[in-house]
């Protein structure tokens, strides 16, 4: 394999590095490429992390474990770039290569990575045929194509001056991350281009050595001149010498080997990186330089020689960099993401991106509520029904229930409509109108969990708290509600959440007549059948939708109905302020 034959990449990022972030996706613009090459952010608590993709502000997706990734996605995915700590490097590289079948290379930028994981790290992407580059590597660079990593810039103007917005014919290979740039610089500002430059880091057990990027290099044909940069430290350059010595490839190949200054030491000094001490005179600087030179390789003395030989031998090239696409500074992000409506300049209102009036023609009010609230366009038949249903069984529940009692008083106080509504709403909680929502945490999280439906009561009956979706006032097993019996009779498919509610309610009714499962139960499970069954969400696609508060909209949509019908009644009626009588509260003196 070689980097460059990697043309239109799809990458996977763990952490969220914004700086090296945007300099890849910068990249990504200004050589032209019409999408980003990230497709998402692994190893965040965000659930969409804010870009730029040129001017335009954009949102990519993020996960906090990549499984959680669509499967559609990971199936893309050929390079992976890993800025977490040094203690997830190793889980990182394991878990792309077991679940991106399409991974061909990645970086590791973290520092202290432990001897052990780093062994392991060459190891396992060595078995996977994977290039790995690190696991201190600021990435990979190819010209005119592609950028994984901060190496050739952060800034849009340093990417720019870089000169690595067209390709070339040059490969640099650097065990330095801070060097790398300057060399990149001093190639292209000398007349050259890249066809890929790599920044191996100076670990002592790096997952991909040295050589073996020069063999990569040496061995396209559509390289031209390697530009090798070493220190001392390590035997990569012994392996270097005699690849190149042996090959009948003879490539153009310039040299310098960092840290002839140590030889003036008594003892050896560790310098920078932990690869760079010289323990023996075969790892120093200037044993290195000598077989590198006899191996036919142009050495330098120094590094100003080093980039005298540069602009000297490198293989010029009439490519020229053409900004086909240009990035304004500064660019600002918006205060909000919303995707739900926008009004465009001309006064066109749109809803998730259509025209209000194409949107409304042939939905349902409650179907554009559904729509409205998911932010999907299109939902199963199944689904839009359901939601229909629930909607009409929710709007009204009597004037004896909290929010309506509110509402009515607020009401005959004389305040008007907006308050008598807000004053039913914000009595929505966990002991009314919250019911749904718990009910659907808890199934989702017990039959994800693998609870028994046993194991479920009774840790509720231990911490003696009422399981939310169990009970009712009035109705019994031999006398059932009739929306419960209903809502399981045209939805219920006998999907896992459903069957586990249905267990529950079993083993509490045994225990009284009246624990069985009510409307809120039902909806719960019932919908969390739906959305895993026809609308195919996975499991964070659904813990998302409850997590939102969708069940609580479900509520709230449809008792604000009942609501403002108690407010307008009582506001006919008018029949004054509302007090109290007498003897109606009670004080604890008595």
């Amino acid at each position: 394999m070689k980097f460059s034959d990697i043309k239109n990449p799809a990458i996977i990022v763990f952490g969220n590095h914004t700086a090296t972030i945007q300099s890849m996706l910068d990249f990504d613009y200004l050589v032209g490429r019409q999408k980003p090459s990230i497709k998402a952010v692994v190893g965040v608590q965000q659930k969409v992390c804010r870009y730029f993709f040129g001017n335009q502000e954009i949102l990519i997706k993020g996960y906090s474990e990549l499984a959680e990734v669509p499967e559609t996605v990971r199936e893309l995915i050929e390079m992976v770039g890993v800025m977490q700590s040094a203690r997830r490097a190793l889980t990182c590289i394991e878990q792309s290569i077991a679940q991106l079948p399409k991974l061909k290379a990645a970086f590791v930028f973290a520092e202290n990575v432990t001897e052990q994981d780093a062994l392991k790290l060459r190891d396992i992407s060595s078995k996977a045929k994977v290039a790995v580059l690190g696991p201190a590597s600021v990435g990979i660079l190819v010209g005119g194509g592609w950028k994984l990593g901060a190496i050739g810039g952060i800034t849009p103007m340093q990417v720019i001056d870089s000169g690595t917005l067209a390709p070339g014919d040059t490969v640099v290979v650097s065990t330095s991350g801070g060097i790398v740039n300057e060399i990149i610089n001093q190639v292209t500002h000398s007349g050259g281009r890249l066809a890929y430059a790599t920044a191996i880091g100076g670990d002592l057990w790096p997952a991909t050595k040295p050589f073996e990027i020069f063999k990569m290099a040496l061995d396209d044909p559509e390289v031209k001149t390697i530009v090798y940069f070493g220190e001392l430290g390590g035997h990569d350059e012994e392996q270097v010498a005699k690849i190149y010595s042996e090959t009948r490839n003879k490539k153009l190949v310039i040299a310098y080997i960092a840290g002839s200054i140590s030889e003036h030491f008594d003892s050896p000094q560790q310098f920078g990186h932990a690869k760079a001490m010289a323990s023996s005179e075969l790892e120093t600087a200037s044993y290195k330089k000598k077989i590198l030179n006899e191996a036919g390789v142009h050495v330098a003395d120094g590094f100003a020689d080093f980039e005298q030989l540069i602009n000297k031998f490198v293989s010029k090239t009439k490519q020229e960099q053409t900004i086909i696409k240009e990035i304004k500074e500064p660019r600002m992000s918006a205060l909000f993401v919303d995707n739900i409506s926008k009004e465009d300049d001309d006064g066109v209102v749109r809803i998730l991106g259509e025209d209000i009036l194409a949107f409304t023609k042939d939905r349902s009010l409650s179907e554009i509520a559904l729509a409205m609230f998911s932010g999907r366009k299109k939902s199963s038949e199944q689904l839009k029904e359901f939601f229909d249903v629930v909607l009409k069984l929710l709007v009204d529940h009597g004037p004896q229930v909290s929010g309506a009692v509110n509402t009515m008083i607020t009401a005959r106080a004389g305040s008007e409509l907006p308050a008598g509504l807000a004053a039913g709403l914000l009595t929505i909680g966990p002991r009314f109108g919250g019911a749904i929502d718990q009910a659907a945490q808890n199934w989702f999280a017990a039959v994800n969990d693998e609870e028994k439906a046993y194991d479920f009561v009774e840790r509720f009956a231990k911490n003696k708290v009422y399981i939310p979706g169990i009970g009712h006032r009035k109705y019994r097993i031999d006398n059932p509600d009739p929306r419960v019996q209903m809502l399981l009779k045209n939805f219920d498919k006998g999907g896992p959440y459903t069957n586990f509610a249905n267990e529950v309610a079993k083993i509490t009714s045994a225990k009284k007549a009246n624990l069985i499962l009510n409307v809120d139960g039902a909806v719960a499970c019932l919908l969390l059948d739906i959305l895993q069954n026809s609308e195919k969400m996975n499991r964070r696609e659904i813990q998302l939708t409850l997590d939102s508060g969708f069940c609580n909209a479900l509520f709230v949509f449809a008792r604000s109905v009942g609501f403002i019908a108690h407010f307008l009644e009582q506001k006919r009626l008018d029949e004054g302020l509302f007090r109290l009588p007498d003897g109606m509260v009670i004080s604890e003196e008595g």
